[in-house]
């Protein structure tokens, strides 16, 4: 574990990732903040051993960076964007999907997305497969 300073209550590296992911939920204060947080859960619950990272920090996102979900190697990242959530999967056009869940960047090679916009609902059971699925595909790799 590491000290952030004297008389500073310890944390893990992975803490402040989370408390990152946390601010930009807190932030977003709207449906996109649920969908941002409810994907999280399942990540999560899908994969214990997942780790949240924020990359990509720059001024054109506020610094807020983009939450990553790594298991020897991205699994998926979640973006947010005025009408959407998008979640993409860094291996997703080598993953199965048969319950159709992928629904952008269709056409690439490497990637796939799914976008979830306000009021949908979330096929839970389906998309934790395919994080299952995106761990597996990595640690088949590592």
């Amino acid at each position: 574990m590491k000290k952030s300073g004297t008389g500073a209550k310890e944390r893990t590296e992975q803490d402040i990732p989370a408390r990152l992911i946390d601010a930009r939920i807190e932030q977003l204060g709207d449906w996109r903040g649920e969908t941002l947080a409810r994907v999280r859960t399942l990540i999560r619950e899908a994969d214990p051993d997942v780790v949240e990272d924020v990359k990509w920090r720059k001024p054109s996102n506020a610094m807020l960076g983009v939450p990553v979900w790594e298991h020897d190697g991205i699994i998926c990242t979640g973006e947010t964007y005025k009408d959407k959530v998008k979640l993409t999967f860094a291996k997703g056009a080598s993953l199965e999907d048969p319950s159709r869940l992928f629904n952008a960047s269709l056409d690439g090679n490497v990637r796939r997305a799914i976008d979830f916009r306000e009021g949908d609902t979330i096929d839970e059971k389906a998309l934790k497969a395919l994080v299952r699925a995106a761990v597996a595909l990595n640690t088949s790799k590592a």
